[in-house]
């Protein structure tokens, strides 16, 4: 075998680095980069409707019950009914606000007894409000003529009757009473007073 012909210095001379050379490699590949960079596609700018759509929206307290939804245990006898007051807060502590509403049968005349429930916010969209508790039963035969709701408790007044002797014109009871939840329960407090002929 034959050894090769040695190669002529000249045709190497790209083997051999030079300052010169390592200088003209370097802005070379510069160029490329920032040729690159500038032919590259924009970022996507987030604008008002891009960042709503993909941030989750901050969840805040749910809107209250509306009382004119809700279906109420209410035997009225085939005449309607009507919420007579009400009012909104926060009842168990879960930062959502709760309705207690005074309901009472419509009636030609007299005053005709009132019940007290409490309505969370229906299943769904546009579903009903819901009574989840009653705090005065139409048949204790009680009219109410105040409702506040402060600070998780439930304020109202009372007017009612110590016998069935006394004429349904002339309650002669009056209760202040409140309700708290405490204990997965509406627990009542109440202060009587005769106040009577």
């Amino acid at each position: 075998m034959q050894p090769s012909a040695a190669p002529d210095p000249v045709d190497l001379a790209h083997t051999h680095a030079r300052p010169l050379h390592w200088l003209a490699t370097a802005t070379a590949t510069a160029a490329v980069v920032a040729l690159a960079g500038a032919l590259s596609p924009e970022p996507a700018e987030a604008g008002p409707a891009t960042a709503s759509a993909s941030a989750p929206a901050a969840a805040g307290p749910a809107a209250a019950p509306d009382p004119d939804t809700a279906d109420y245990p209410l035997r009225c006898g085939g005449a309607g009914h009507r919420v007579a007051r009400s009012a909104t807060g926060d009842l168990d502590g879960d930062k959502n606000p709760e309705t207690v509403a005074v309901v009472h049968c419509e009636a030609g005349s007299g005053t005709p007894p009132s019940g007290v429930y409490v309505l969370t916010p229906g299943r769904g969209d546009g579903a009903p409000a819901r009574v989840v508790a009653t705090l005065v039963d139409p048949r204790e035969r009680r009219s109410v003529t105040g409702l506040a709701l402060r600070d998780g408790t439930v304020r109202a007044t009372l007017l009612g009757y110590s016998s069935p002797d006394v004429p349904s014109c002339c309650p002669d009871e009056k209760e202040q009473v409140t309700w708290e939840w405490t204990g997965g329960a509406f627990v009542r407090t109440t202060g009587t007073a005769a106040f009577g002929a």
